[in-house]
């Protein structure tokens, strides 16, 4: 029998929660705001940030978002004064994916430009093979949309950040919307990497723990020329319910599941932030009708949204948008209240501006505040943020979503999560 936690059941129900949630554990080195971090690079008095985000690779749908994020929170900044007197310049690369080394050498390129911030990467898996070339070189690094919670006890010298919420979250929200559905049978198609191995254990605990079963569990190499073997034992297990956790190459499994006779309704499908995307007129109507999902972030307003346009008009998804503006926002303000761009000076504080003060929602409030001898706490357009002792967000919101015979996704509630330390 299925035994669904009743408070995020309420949740669902009421359209928001305020959970309590144990963070992945502790331990690890103390942040040292950067003071052990090799090569340590010192304020010039211009503000430089760099974005390591996906224009290729299993990703790239998130990189126009993101980008747009940066570069709106960029503009706003500059039409405000800028940062200590001087405008934010910025410089774009491609973090590409796990099957390229475009990522490396992006971050050659960014800090032989002497970056103090690197606000990327969108890949947890990415990140984890760059950070220590980053934190290491003496450079904070924001990601808008890494998950892992490989990331909470990392050695990143205090100056790793990022304004996603570690998968403990996402996946205890995913579990639990699987099982109110009424799934008592659940089979998990998992990308193998840090972050689709990491996103489907903590799923696999609210499933279990509430009453479910996990019976089929299928890693996949995202390169593979094909699915059928996975989608094959999935089917064989013959689940109520199928979790996709993966990135772009969900646009090949999806056919090998209608072809094996799981489809979306008979057999309910269920995707995350990696891979819940607007498919539209890729699959013929219908494909993905009835199917949910569910991604890391709050309500994107019609305002914000419209915001976003005027910078990249041809923008059809805003997943991490918000984020990437956010973390940018966060750097200008940090930077501002340390009255340096040295990315040492600059993690110090971060965390000091996103929580504590007086409540401020824009770069030109935050700074008229942080001006006037206020201690700020910035709230953000993809949530309050308020940074931990491990550079991740105290608080944060899973949006619930859901597909039409359209193939595109709309919201059906948010849910809302303190994850204590």
């Amino acid at each position: 029998m299925i035994r669904p936690n009743t408070a995020w059941r309420s949740a669902v129900l009421l359209s928001a929660a305020c959970l309590a949630l144990a963070a992945c554990g502790g331990g690890g080195d103390e942040p040292s705001n950067g003071s052990s971090a090799s090569a340590a690079t010192g304020g010039d008095g211009v503000l430089k940030i760099g974005t390591l985000l996906p224009q290729t690779g299993s990703l790239a749908f998130l990189g126009p978002p993101e980008f747009a994020g940066v570069d709106l929170a960029a503009k706003e900044i500059n039409d405000a004064g800028g940062v200590l007197g001087k405008p934010v310049v910025v410089s774009h690369s491609d973090s590409g994916d796990t099957a390229t080394d475009i990522a490396t050498q992006s971050v050659n390129k960014l800090l032989t430009e002497k970056v103090d911030v690197i606000v990327g990467a969108a890949s947890s898996s990415v990140s984890l093979a760059v950070i220590d070339k980053i934190t290491g070189s003496g450079v904070v690094q924001i990601s808008p949309a890494n998950t892992s919670d490989a990331f909470t006890t990392y050695n990143d010298h205090g100056l790793y950040f990022r304004t996603a919420p570690p998968d403990k979250l996402q996946g205890r929200v995913l579990g639990d919307l699987v099982l109110q559905d009424g799934n008592e049978n659940v089979a998990m198609l998992v990308l193998q990497d840090s972050y689709g191995t990491g996103l489907a254990k903590n799923a696999r605990a609210a499933i279990e723990s509430g009453g479910g079963k996990v019976v089929a569990e299928e890693t996949y190499d995202p390169k593979a020329a094909d699915f059928s073997a996975e989608v094959g034992k999935v089917k064989a297990a013959n689940p109520q319910a199928i979790i996709l956790i993966g990135f772009d190459e969900t646009k090949k499994i999806v056919p090998k599941l209608v072809e094996a006779g799981l489809t979306a309704q008979k057999t309910h499908w269920y995707f995350v932030d990696g891979n819940l995307s607007n498919y539209g007129s890729e699959f013929p109507k219908g494909t993905f009708a009835g199917a949910k999902g569910t991604q890391p972030g709050a309500k994107v307003t019609d305002e914000f949204r419209q915001r976003m346009l005027g910078i990249d008009p041809k923008l059809k998804d805003f997943n991490y948008g918000p984020e990437s503006y956010d973390a940018t926002i966060l750097a200008a303000l940090a930077a501002e209240a340390a009255k340096s761009d040295a990315p040492a000076d600059i993690a110090k504080k971060l965390a000091e501006v996103s929580k504590g003060g007086e409540k401020c929602t824009s770069f030109k409030q935050c700074k008229d505040l942080l001006a006037a001898g206020k201690d700020i706490d910035y709230d953000g357009v993809s949530g309050p943020i308020e940074f931990d002792d491990a550079g991740d967000p105290a608080e944060a919101t899973i949006g619930i979503y859901q597909y039409g015979a359209d193939n595109t996704n709309t919201n059906l509630t948010y849910i809302t999560g303190k994850i204590s330390g």
